[in-house]
């Protein structure tokens, strides 16, 4: 099999090409094309298959992670979109709940108000009611009134309409029917459901999940539809995959009727890139640290699992989401941040970022104000001729001069203003990855910091030593380990059923018959696509919580079926991870099983792990490209070391050596501060120690 990983990123598209039976794998990265991301991606395409000599006809999949719905979503830059709700509920999407994001501001920014997803003079009622529990109709859907909410809202010039009705998550039939009528009355409309995009109880987080897919959704098809035409034209006749939020991918087809799956679906394949880069090397516990121009991802993967969010945990841009997600944290730091003044004086670096147009100003495109690649130019960290495998030189004096012209401004001097803008990077980014571990509980100095991205090797020593972790790995190719993650995934869906089932009163029959009935759904959306039986895997889980509490915490399940004896099991383990989430559990208390879950797997081809070749022929003097000064802080002191710059393509197998070092390769560069050592291993990956031994 020929599989091809492309993850478009703000700054770099990033491609990596594999094929499963030879084990070989090449890579290449072009600049996005962000008025049109399509255009980047093919030519990139080309270029690895023609450089590589691939026959682009003989590639059998692509697979792609896109950030279409989730900067539509950042932006604010969705279409016209309009609701039809159940009568007197109109006003969910902006009431929310009694939470507010920011207990005691009077003058905080809520999301769902200040920027409605849908606006309340395109939000529509009609006559309808299902109650619970059983789903009884109490009041039969109102056709005509359906019929006249669509045609409103299609002489007010919307695009996309989502309908969702109270209770829908136990009965879709009036969601269905309405989508139906729509669909006849107004057919070139963006149509969704809440109860197919997200068929459990909470109103106010379905409503909103449902409106953001209509939100995004004409932008996202239209990107679809576009990305599977330039394929076809350019001769490719591969099935287009896309990654989803919950670490798997999906058909083309299944995304362009449900978009928001795709949010963070780069990021989470950088999660699993940095996964699988660890199992290379046997290392389980992980903090993926992935740092691009504009943005730095953060995952944990503990004992080789990454984590899902929780309901109250999962958002973007602050709207509430209900869509199984890797667990991420992102910010706004990445190499093409700005360095800036606030009105304070303070100096400050991001989240504005240079992007790819006009980037930093050693990018020669244009511009004019100090970033993080400026800085890391400044000091000696990026060298001019080794940018991207020298297929890019960089433009030292522009660099000097934006970091100069800021310096005159702070009134200190150049390396030092330089300096400071990587040290508030860092301290921001260590501060990021603290809020996923320290906080919760976890001991980031028992993890490995994975560093990857085009930015993340070049910082992620200095960040690993701010936090006291020991370790810091760097994959085999960095800087596009999203586009590898693509290629360590399968077909991967989830279905949910609310149960409201209590301690002591579980109905058995029913709970199997659920659990049956969704692995059977899922079953039959693999074999539509073609993927075997045997290729199949289901896993069962639950959402518990104690009777009375707000939100749940997920059990897995690997019982076929459940009785009173493994349920006792489950609930025991609820027990223990309550105690680990919250440091306190309340054994006498009933628990409640809200959700049931089936998470499917369908198996796809993946990338080989490859061993380096001609290890034994390589040495260090063969590596060595130059010698020259970099500049670094140690001991509170800014000073100038003689450093040794290395092609990590010749570096030699199994060799402690010690830092100061830069390490080039085409995808990125690796900074090895002072008193730090690295080692170059066969499965591919490099390790930085952190700290004197």
């Amino acid at each position: 099999m020929k599989l091809i990983g492309v993850d478009v990123g703000g700054t770099f598209t990033d491609i990596v090409f594999t094929n499963t039976e030879t084990g070989e794998s090449f890579i290449h990265k072009v600049p996005t094309t962000p008025d049109d991301p399509s255009e980047g991606i093919m030519n990139g395409v080309l270029e690895i298959c023609k450089r590589n000599n691939v026959n682009k006809e003989s590639i059998d999949h692509f697979l792609h992670g896109t950030t279409i719905a989730t900067n539509a979503i950042l932006e604010y830059n969705g279409a016209l979109t309009g609701l039809i709700t159940t009568k007197n509920y109109r006003d969910i999407l902006h009431i929310g709940r009694h939470q507010r994001p920011e207990h005691y501001s009077i003058m905080q920014e809520i999301p769902w108000q200040d920027r409605p997803l849908v606006k309340r003079r395109h939000r529509k009622v009609v006559s309808e009611r299902i109650v619970p529990p059983n789903g009884d109709v109490l009041e039969t859907l109102n056709e005509d009134e359906i019929i006249s909410a669509a045609n409103e809202l299609k002489n007010e010039g919307v695009l996309s309409i989502a309908v969702c009705f109270l209770f829908s998550y136990i009965d879709p039939s009036h969601e269905d029917k309405a989508k139906e009528i729509i669909r006849r009355v107004f057919p070139e409309a963006f149509v969704t459901t809440s109860s197919s995009i997200s068929p459990q109880f909470r109103e106010f987080e379905r409503f909103t999940t449902a409106a953001m897919n209509a939100f995004v959704g004409p932008a996202v098809r239209n990107y679809i539809n576009n990305l599977k035409t330039s394929i076809s034209e350019a001769g490719l006749k591969s099935e287009l995959h896309i990654m989803g939020s919950n670490g798997g991918v999906a058909t083309a087809d299944l995304v362009e009727e449900k978009p928001v799956l795709t949010l963070l679906s780069g990021p989470a394949a950088g999660v699993l890139g940095g996964a699988w880069c660890g199992s290379l090397s046997e290392k389980k516990n992980l903090i993926t640290f992935d740092v691009g121009g504009t943005s730095a991802d953060i995952g944990i993967i503990t004992k080789g699992k990454f984590g899902e969010a929780s309901a109250r945990d999962t958002s973007i841009a602050d709207y509430p989401l209900m869509v199984p997600m890797i667990d991420i944290h992102t910010i706004g730091a990445g190499g093409g941040s700005i360095a800036w003044e606030d009105a304070g004086g303070s100096f400050r670096v991001g989240p504005k970022s240079a992007g790819s147009k006009p980037g930093p100003a050693a990018y020669a495109r244009g511009g004019k104000l100090p970033t993080v690649t400026d800085a890391n130019v400044v000091l000696g960290r990026l060298s001019k001729n080794n940018f991207l495998g020298g297929e890019m030189t960089l433009d030292e004096e522009a660099a000097k001069n934006v970091i100069k012209e800021f310096a005159n401004k702070l009134q200190i001097s150049e390396n030092e203003t330089a300096e400071g803008i990587l040290t508030i990077l860092n301290a921001n980014m260590a501060n990021a990855i603290r809020s996923r571990t320290v906080q919760k509980g976890i001991d980031p100095r028992e993890y490995v910091l994975v560093a990857f991205g085009g930015a993340g090797p070049l910082h992620g020593a200095e960040v690993a030593a701010e936090m006291g972790v020991k370790e810091v790995l760097v994959p085999p190719y960095p800087g596009i380990t999203s586009a590898v993650g693509l290629l360590t995934t399968d077909h991967k869906y989830d279905a949910i059923k609310t149960e409201f089932q209590i301690e002591g009163h579980i109905d058995f029959n029913k709970l199997n018959q659920d659990f049956m009935t969704m692995e059977k759904e899922l079953s039959l959306q693999f074999s539509s696509q073609g993927v075997d039986k045997s290729d199949m895997n289901f896993i069962k889980s639950g959402d518990f919580r104690y009777a009375g509490q707000g939100y749940e915490l997920r059990i897995d399940i690997n019982n076929n079926l459940i009785d009173e004896k493994n349920i006792t099991e489950i609930f025991q383990q609820f027990h223990e991870n309550h105690l680990l989430e919250y440091g306190q559990n309340y054994p006498d208390s009933p628990i409640e099983l809200v959700n049931a879950r089936v998470t499917g797997i369908g198996k796809m081809p993946k990338i080989a792990n490859n061993q380096i070749e001609n290890a034994n022929e390589r040495n260090l003097d063969s590596a060595l490209v130059k010698s020259d000064e970099c500049i670094f802080r140690v001991d509170g002191a800014l000073k100038a070391f003689d450093t040794n710059y290395y092609n990590r393509d010749l570096l030699p197998i199994g060799e402690s050596i010690a830092g100061p070092a830069i390490i080039f390769q085409k995808d990125t560069t690796t900074v090895v501060p002072p008193n730090c050592k690295f080692t170059q291993e066969k499965s591919g990956n490099l390790f930085i120690r952190i700290g004197r031994e």
